[in-house]
């Protein structure tokens, strides 16, 4: 059951975001951006009031996503990856992106907190940040 309103078009969208941010990642890190995809979707807080569907989280402006503005986002997405994304959409998550509405890849070490967000873990290059829940509940 899917924990967001979505369409086919939808979860390809979100696939080709989730390769387009993390293939170098591995299927662990596409699932990753996906939760933070999600989450923006689902939180309708902080920085994402009235994001309420997938091209509304892949196209904000400002606050979206740099994969975007990148002609490797615009390929078709492949079936692996919307599967993938489907996964995501029902409801799969993943630590340390489980509650998270944000991630970045940093230089060096991750900081403690981005954005007034504690950090939650990293996974391989990428950071994630996750709100309190009292500021967000919807993602908890």
């Amino acid at each position: 059951m899917a924990v967001i309103k979505t369409n086919s078009e939808d979860v390809k969208m979100l696939a080709r975001l989730m390769r387009a941010e993390a293939e170098g990642e591995g299927e662990l890190g596409m699932l990753m951006v996906g939760n933070v995809g999600v989450n923006r979707v689902k939180g309708n807080c902080m920085d994402f009031k009235n994001i309420r569907s997938i091209p509304n989280m892949v196209y904000q402006s400002p606050g979206g996503f740099e994969a975007v503005q990148k002609p490797y986002f615009y390929q078709k997405a492949r079936d692996k990856d919307v599967r993938l994304a489907q996964r995501v959409v029902n409801g799969e998550r993943q630590h340390p992106a489980s509650n998270s509405l944000w991630f970045f890849r940093p230089v060096g070490a991750c900081p403690a907190t981005w954005y007034d967000q504690a950090n939650t873990g990293r996974f391989k290059a990428h950071c994630f940040y996750a709100p309190n829940p009292e500021d967000c509940p919807t993602v908890y």
